[in-house]
């Protein structure tokens, strides 16, 4: 839906109206400037210049009984203009699609939730207008993030992993996820390195890694795995004046898996728990309509932990 219709209030009430549906707590909302009181840099900095401002939304699911706890974490741009850093005018068409990563973990939190698993399961909504204006990020500008890490901005059109990132450590830090997925449509160079119909994917677990890629192919919203080098590829981000920068420096280098390495420096690269990146920019969309990508592939990948037979086949 065009940002018009469907903008950072009106995916919240839909969260509400899905939390509500699922006979579940209501959603937990950190807005607009109590997510700067409460460290969250990524996303603050990212949507203060819109007229709605940013919120990071929560659902929670509590099973009894449960020993482990997942999290899956979504890109919610409802807009993306660049900001400061601003796309070309064919390049920002369809820009209303860079919520998809958010869209699909709503949607697949409902159907697995639906299912009733046995794990304590979170969709965690990161929701932001990249928006230009008088308060808009600079290019030069420091932002600190809730892990504490601070990030000197050198592309404001890099903004996914900036509010992801936040993400990802709030279901860490407050949510105590031991599994934690991010979906985003983060990178156009994820199209360039897997094409149109297989998302990226990057992990720290290759036994999580192989799944996903399993779940895609029995799910159809396929998968491939980048590769996973830290040593190798961090060294991208490097600032003189912060913790790291938001963009790489050679954007011919691995860029969809420094992309993903950017938010799990985040959670730490010592990270006990299993974390999983998929980056779905280019199979989220088919021409100028939604796919709806993810939904099937969040749902497989963990329909083991659910009651329903058929999930449980499914489920690699």
């Amino acid at each position: 839906m065009p940002a018009n219709l469907m903008d950072v209030d009106a995916f919240i009430e839909e969260a509400c109206k899905v939390a509500k549906e699922l006979d579940i707590a209501e959603p937990t909302i950190i807005r607009g400037e109590e997510l700067k009181e409460r460290g969250m840099g990524g996303i603050y900095g990212v949507g203060k210049a819109a007229a709605r401002p940013p919120a990071l939304v929560a659902l929670s699911y509590s099973a009894p009984g449960a020993t482990e706890t997942v999290a899956w974490v979504g890109k919610g741009i409802v807009y993306d203009t660049g900001g400061l850093s601003i796309k070309a005018r064919s390049s920002m068409v369809g820009m209303k699609g860079d919520c998809g990563g958010a869209a699909a973990v709503l949607a697949a939190f409902s159907a697995i939730v639906k299912a009733k698993p046995t794990i304590n399961l979170h969709a965690v909504l990161c929701l932001a207008e990249n928006a230009v204006g008088p308060n808009s990020t600079r290019p030069d500008d420091i932002h600190q993030l809730y892990s504490g890490r601070t990030v000197e901005i050198n592309n404001t059109d890099a903004e996914g992993r900036l509010v992801l990132s936040d993400g990802v450590v709030y279901a860490y830090r407050d949510l105590k996820a031991d599994t934690i997925v991010d979906m985003a449509t983060l990178t156009g160079a994820q199209g360039t390195a897997t094409g149109k119909y297989h998302a990226a994917v990057v992990s720290n677990n290759e036994r999580l890694e192989r799944r996903c890629v399993a779940a895609g192919r029995v799910s159809g919203d396929l998968a491939h795995a980048l590769p996973f080098a830290p040593e190798l590829h961090f060294a991208e981000f490097s600032s003189v004046v912060a913790d790291m920068k938001n963009s790489v420096a050679d954007r011919n280098n691995a860029q969809p898996s420094c992309a993903g390495l950017f938010v799990l420096a985040h959670l730490g690269f010592d990270f006990p728990g299993r974390w999983l990146h998929i980056d779905m920019a280019s199979p989220a969309h088919c021409g100028e309509r939604a796919t709806g990508y993810g939904v099937a592939l969040l749902t497989v990948l963990f329909g083991h932990y659910t009651q329903s037979h058929l999930l449980k086949w499914l489920s690699p």
